[in-house]
Protein backbone atom coordinates (compact mmCIF):
# COMPACT_ATOMS: atom_id res chain seq x y z
CA UNK A 1 0.00 0.00 0.00
CA UNK A 2 1.07 3.62 -0.65
CA UNK A 3 -0.37 7.19 -0.11
CA UNK A 4 0.58 10.86 -0.71
CA UNK A 5 -0.63 14.02 -0.40
CA UNK A 6 -2.08 16.06 -3.31
CA UNK A 7 -2.48 19.58 -3.31
CA UNK A 8 -4.32 20.19 -0.49
CA UNK A 9 -3.41 21.26 2.65
CA UNK A 10 -2.91 17.64 4.55
CA UNK A 11 -3.51 13.93 3.15
CA UNK A 12 -7.03 13.03 3.76
CA UNK A 13 -6.84 9.41 2.49
CA UNK A 14 -5.96 6.96 4.89
CA UNK A 15 -5.62 2.85 4.43
CA UNK A 16 -5.99 0.06 6.97
CA UNK A 17 -4.81 -3.08 6.79
CA UNK A 18 -5.65 -6.90 9.06
CA UNK A 19 -4.39 -10.05 8.22
CA UNK A 20 -8.23 -10.74 6.49
CA UNK A 21 -9.17 -6.84 5.21
CA UNK A 22 -8.11 -4.02 3.95
CA UNK A 23 -10.15 -0.84 3.97
CA UNK A 24 -9.67 2.58 1.93
CA UNK A 25 -10.76 6.27 2.50
CA UNK A 26 -10.84 9.30 1.01
CA UNK A 27 -12.38 12.22 2.75
CA UNK A 28 -13.63 15.28 1.55
CA UNK A 29 -11.99 18.32 1.92
CA UNK A 30 -14.03 20.46 4.25
CA UNK A 31 -15.93 23.50 2.49
CA UNK A 32 -14.45 27.17 3.17
CA UNK A 33 -17.39 29.04 2.91
CA UNK A 34 -18.99 27.23 5.59
CA UNK A 35 -18.56 27.16 9.41
CA UNK A 36 -17.20 23.38 10.06
CA UNK A 37 -18.99 21.44 12.52
CA UNK A 38 -16.34 19.46 13.82
CA UNK A 39 -13.21 21.11 15.32
CA UNK A 40 -11.28 17.48 14.81
CA UNK A 41 -11.11 17.71 11.00
CA UNK A 42 -10.99 15.42 7.77
CA UNK A 43 -7.75 13.96 8.67
CA UNK A 44 -8.89 12.89 12.25
CA UNK A 45 -12.37 11.62 10.86
CA UNK A 46 -11.06 9.68 8.24
CA UNK A 47 -8.45 7.64 10.89
CA UNK A 48 -10.91 7.03 13.50
CA UNK A 49 -13.66 5.92 10.74
CA UNK A 50 -10.87 3.83 9.11
CA UNK A 51 -9.57 2.04 13.06
CA UNK A 52 -13.52 1.32 13.48
CA UNK A 53 -14.26 -0.13 10.70
CA UNK A 54 -10.79 -2.81 10.19
CA UNK A 55 -11.42 -3.71 13.78
CA UNK A 56 -15.28 -4.13 12.88
CA UNK A 57 -14.99 -6.32 9.69
CA UNK A 58 -12.30 -8.92 11.71
CA UNK A 59 -15.92 -10.53 13.05
CA UNK A 60 -17.22 -12.43 10.09
CA UNK A 61 -20.43 -12.35 11.46
CA UNK A 62 -20.37 -8.59 10.61
CA UNK A 63 -22.04 -7.63 6.96
CA UNK A 64 -19.95 -5.09 5.50
CA UNK A 65 -23.22 -2.28 5.52
CA UNK A 66 -23.86 -3.53 8.58
CA UNK A 67 -20.26 -2.66 9.89
CA UNK A 68 -20.35 0.93 8.71
CA UNK A 69 -23.59 1.54 9.87
CA UNK A 70 -21.57 0.71 13.10
CA UNK A 71 -18.71 2.45 12.67
CA UNK A 72 -20.08 5.75 11.49
CA UNK A 73 -22.68 5.90 14.61
CA UNK A 74 -19.25 5.19 16.64
CA UNK A 75 -17.54 7.37 15.19
CA UNK A 76 -19.99 10.11 16.16
CA UNK A 77 -20.05 9.11 19.43
CA UNK A 78 -16.87 10.34 19.76
CA UNK A 79 -17.16 13.82 19.29
CA UNK A 80 -20.64 14.48 19.45
CA UNK A 81 -19.83 16.32 22.73
CA UNK A 82 -17.48 18.76 21.46
CA UNK A 83 -18.92 18.98 17.62
CA UNK A 84 -22.10 20.34 16.06
CA UNK A 85 -22.71 17.15 13.84
CA UNK A 86 -26.03 18.71 12.99
CA UNK A 87 -24.39 21.39 10.57
CA UNK A 88 -24.26 20.62 6.76
CA UNK A 89 -20.49 20.96 6.29
CA UNK A 90 -19.26 17.98 8.46
CA UNK A 91 -16.00 15.37 7.64
CA UNK A 92 -17.23 12.82 5.34
CA UNK A 93 -15.66 10.54 3.35
CA UNK A 94 -15.49 7.92 0.77
CA UNK A 95 -15.50 3.93 1.52
CA UNK A 96 -14.12 1.24 -0.26
CA UNK A 97 -12.67 -2.24 1.75
CA UNK A 98 -12.82 -5.94 1.02
CA UNK A 99 -12.64 -8.83 3.69
CA UNK A 100 -11.73 -12.72 3.32
CA UNK A 101 -14.40 -14.37 4.85
CA UNK A 102 -13.91 -18.32 4.74
CA UNK A 103 -14.01 -19.22 0.97
CA UNK A 104 -15.41 -16.03 0.17
CA UNK A 105 -14.49 -12.20 -0.70
CA UNK A 106 -17.14 -9.53 0.79
CA UNK A 107 -16.55 -5.82 -1.31
CA UNK A 108 -18.26 -2.50 -0.23
CA UNK A 109 -18.08 0.40 -1.96
CA UNK A 110 -19.47 3.92 -1.14
CA UNK A 111 -18.95 6.53 -3.63
CA UNK A 112 -16.08 7.16 -6.01
CA UNK A 113 -13.12 5.09 -4.50
CA UNK A 114 -12.45 2.20 -6.86
CA UNK A 115 -12.35 -1.73 -6.39
CA UNK A 116 -10.43 -3.79 -9.02
CA UNK A 117 -10.84 -7.32 -9.16
CA UNK A 118 -8.76 -9.99 -11.75
CA UNK A 119 -11.50 -13.10 -11.33
CA UNK A 120 -9.10 -15.05 -13.77
CA UNK A 121 -11.04 -16.30 -16.74
CA UNK A 122 -13.69 -14.30 -15.68
CA UNK A 123 -11.73 -10.96 -16.56
CA UNK A 124 -10.60 -7.86 -14.87
CA UNK A 125 -13.96 -5.84 -12.99
CA UNK A 126 -13.67 -2.30 -11.99
CA UNK A 127 -16.96 -1.44 -9.45
CA UNK A 128 -17.09 1.86 -8.59
CA UNK A 129 -20.25 4.28 -7.52
CA UNK A 130 -20.45 7.10 -9.49
CA UNK A 131 -23.46 8.57 -8.65
CA UNK A 132 -21.50 11.74 -7.51
CA UNK A 133 -20.42 12.32 -11.24
CA UNK A 134 -24.02 11.99 -12.11
CA UNK A 135 -25.65 15.16 -10.26
CA UNK A 136 -25.03 18.95 -11.31
CA UNK A 137 -24.37 17.86 -14.92
CA UNK A 138 -24.10 21.48 -15.75
CA UNK A 139 -21.78 23.06 -13.12
CA UNK A 140 -19.49 19.85 -13.37
CA UNK A 141 -19.06 20.23 -16.80
CA UNK A 142 -18.19 24.03 -16.00
CA UNK A 143 -16.01 23.07 -13.10
CA UNK A 144 -13.74 20.78 -16.06
CA UNK A 145 -12.78 23.54 -18.06
CA UNK A 146 -9.32 24.76 -17.19
CA UNK A 147 -6.92 26.14 -16.99
CA UNK A 148 -6.77 24.62 -13.54
CA UNK A 149 -5.16 27.06 -10.52
CA UNK A 150 -6.35 30.29 -12.14
CA UNK A 151 -9.42 31.39 -9.99
CA UNK A 152 -11.74 31.46 -12.56
CA UNK A 153 -11.46 27.64 -12.29
CA UNK A 154 -11.80 27.54 -8.50
CA UNK A 155 -14.75 29.22 -8.71
CA UNK A 156 -16.22 27.13 -10.91
CA UNK A 157 -15.17 24.20 -8.67
CA UNK A 158 -16.88 25.95 -6.23
CA UNK A 159 -20.01 26.23 -7.47
CA UNK A 160 -19.89 22.55 -8.55
CA UNK A 161 -18.99 21.49 -4.38
CA UNK A 162 -21.78 23.83 -3.28
CA UNK A 163 -24.86 22.18 -5.98
CA UNK A 164 -23.24 18.58 -4.54
CA UNK A 165 -23.50 19.57 -0.88
CA UNK A 166 -27.02 20.39 -1.36
CA UNK A 167 -27.39 16.60 -2.71
CA UNK A 168 -24.93 14.61 -0.79
CA UNK A 169 -26.93 12.20 1.36
CA UNK A 170 -30.46 12.48 -0.24
CA UNK A 171 -32.63 10.49 -1.74
CA UNK A 172 -31.47 11.18 -5.66
CA UNK A 173 -28.79 12.55 -4.93
CA UNK A 174 -25.48 10.80 -3.58
CA UNK A 175 -24.05 9.22 -0.59
CA UNK A 176 -21.02 9.27 1.76
CA UNK A 177 -19.85 8.32 4.86
CA UNK A 178 -20.65 11.48 7.37
CA UNK A 179 -23.07 11.69 10.33
CA UNK A 180 -25.74 9.65 8.86
CA UNK A 181 -25.06 5.61 9.22
CA UNK A 182 -28.22 5.44 6.96
CA UNK A 183 -25.31 5.89 4.54
CA UNK A 184 -24.35 2.86 4.80
CA UNK A 185 -27.24 1.05 3.34
CA UNK A 186 -26.33 2.74 -0.39
CA UNK A 187 -23.58 1.25 -0.45
CA UNK A 188 -22.79 -1.01 -3.22
CA UNK A 189 -22.00 -5.03 -1.66
CA UNK A 190 -20.99 -8.23 -3.13
CA UNK A 191 -19.36 -11.46 -2.49
CA UNK A 192 -17.18 -13.51 -4.97
CA UNK A 193 -15.34 -16.77 -4.71
CA UNK A 194 -11.97 -16.38 -2.97
CA UNK A 195 -10.94 -19.19 -5.50
CA UNK A 196 -11.69 -16.98 -8.05
CA UNK A 197 -9.77 -13.88 -7.14
CA UNK A 198 -6.54 -13.78 -8.21
CA UNK A 199 -5.57 -10.06 -7.00
CA UNK A 200 -7.04 -7.07 -6.10
CA UNK A 201 -6.81 -2.76 -6.09
CA UNK A 202 -8.07 -0.83 -3.93
CA UNK A 203 -8.27 3.04 -5.13
CA UNK A 204 -8.85 6.40 -4.16
CA UNK A 205 -10.14 8.73 -7.17
CA UNK A 206 -6.51 10.44 -6.82
CA UNK A 207 -4.66 7.12 -8.15
CA UNK A 208 -7.35 5.67 -10.55
CA UNK A 209 -6.59 8.43 -12.99
CA UNK A 210 -3.95 6.70 -15.09
CA UNK A 211 -7.20 4.75 -16.03
CA UNK A 212 -10.61 6.80 -15.64
CA UNK A 213 -9.60 10.15 -16.17
CA UNK A 214 -6.37 9.80 -18.38
CA UNK A 215 -6.79 7.09 -20.41
CA UNK A 216 -2.99 5.91 -20.34
CA UNK A 217 -3.50 1.99 -18.42
CA UNK A 218 -6.58 -0.35 -18.64
CA UNK A 219 -7.46 -1.81 -15.18
CA UNK A 220 -6.02 -4.70 -16.19
CA UNK A 221 -2.60 -3.01 -16.89
CA UNK A 222 -2.98 -1.04 -13.90
CA UNK A 223 -3.17 -4.44 -12.24
CA UNK A 224 0.26 -4.95 -13.85
CA UNK A 225 1.91 -1.93 -12.40
CA UNK A 226 1.02 -2.80 -8.83
CA UNK A 227 2.11 -6.25 -9.25
CA UNK A 228 5.64 -5.56 -10.50
CA UNK A 229 6.40 -2.03 -9.63
CA UNK A 230 4.12 -1.60 -6.46
CA UNK A 231 1.56 1.19 -5.41
CA UNK A 232 3.89 3.75 -4.65
CA UNK A 233 5.65 3.35 -8.39
CA UNK A 234 1.54 3.84 -9.59
CA UNK A 235 1.31 7.27 -7.79
CA UNK A 236 4.35 8.12 -8.87
CA UNK A 237 3.24 7.56 -12.51
CA UNK A 238 0.31 9.31 -11.97
CA UNK A 239 2.25 12.10 -10.55
CA UNK A 240 4.45 12.25 -13.84
CA UNK A 241 1.45 12.64 -15.65
CA UNK A 242 -0.09 15.60 -14.01
CA UNK A 243 3.09 17.15 -13.91
CA UNK A 244 3.12 16.92 -18.05
CA UNK A 245 -0.34 18.59 -17.95
CA UNK A 246 -0.77 20.86 -15.11
CA UNK A 247 -3.17 22.92 -16.69
CA UNK A 248 -5.54 20.17 -17.32
CA UNK A 249 -5.34 21.29 -21.29
CA UNK A 250 -5.25 17.51 -22.11
CA UNK A 251 -7.10 15.59 -19.33
CA UNK A 252 -9.63 18.30 -17.91
CA UNK A 253 -9.79 17.89 -14.05
CA UNK A 254 -10.90 19.46 -10.49
CA UNK A 255 -7.82 19.78 -9.12
CA UNK A 256 -3.92 19.50 -10.72
CA UNK A 257 -2.85 16.55 -8.11
CA UNK A 258 -5.20 14.96 -5.51
CA UNK A 259 -4.22 12.46 -2.58
CA UNK A 260 -3.86 9.16 -4.04
CA UNK A 261 -4.37 6.30 -2.03
CA UNK A 262 -3.68 2.37 -2.93
CA UNK A 263 -3.32 -1.29 -1.36
CA UNK A 264 -3.05 -4.06 -3.15
CA UNK A 265 -3.62 -7.73 -2.58
CA UNK A 266 -3.19 -11.18 -4.10
CA UNK A 267 -4.25 -14.64 -3.18
CA UNK A 268 -2.05 -17.59 -3.89
CA UNK A 269 -3.64 -17.79 -6.98
CA UNK A 270 -0.74 -17.84 -9.94
CA UNK A 271 -1.20 -14.61 -12.14
CA UNK A 272 0.48 -14.59 -15.20
CA UNK A 273 2.85 -11.96 -16.81
CA UNK A 274 1.26 -9.48 -19.39
CA UNK A 275 2.40 -8.64 -22.38
CA UNK A 276 1.17 -5.32 -22.12
CA UNK A 277 2.48 -4.21 -18.90
CA UNK A 278 3.18 -0.44 -19.90
CA UNK A 279 6.87 -0.12 -19.43
CA UNK A 280 8.65 3.66 -18.22
CA UNK A 281 9.62 5.38 -21.14
CA UNK A 282 13.20 6.25 -19.89
CA UNK A 283 14.31 9.65 -18.87
CA UNK A 284 17.23 11.65 -18.94
CA UNK A 285 17.12 11.28 -15.00
CA UNK A 286 17.17 7.45 -15.21
CA UNK A 287 20.54 7.22 -17.23
CA UNK A 288 23.45 7.48 -15.08
CA UNK A 289 21.95 10.34 -12.92
CA UNK A 290 21.33 9.42 -9.06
Amino acid sequence: MASTQGVGAANEDTVHVSPTGVVVLDGLSAPKDLPMGCIHGTPWFVRQLGTCLINLIGDNTVMLREALRTAISEVNDLHRDTCALDQEAVPASTVVMIRERENVLDYLVLSDNVLVLDLGEEGVQAIADKRVEEVAGEEMRAALQGPTGTPEHAARVSALVAVQRRLRNQPGGYWVAATNPVAADEAITGTVVLAQVQQAALLTDGASRLVDTFGILTWAQLLDVLRIEGPAALIARTREAELADPAGERWPRFKRSDDATAAYARTDQPVPVSSEFPRRKPRLADEGGS
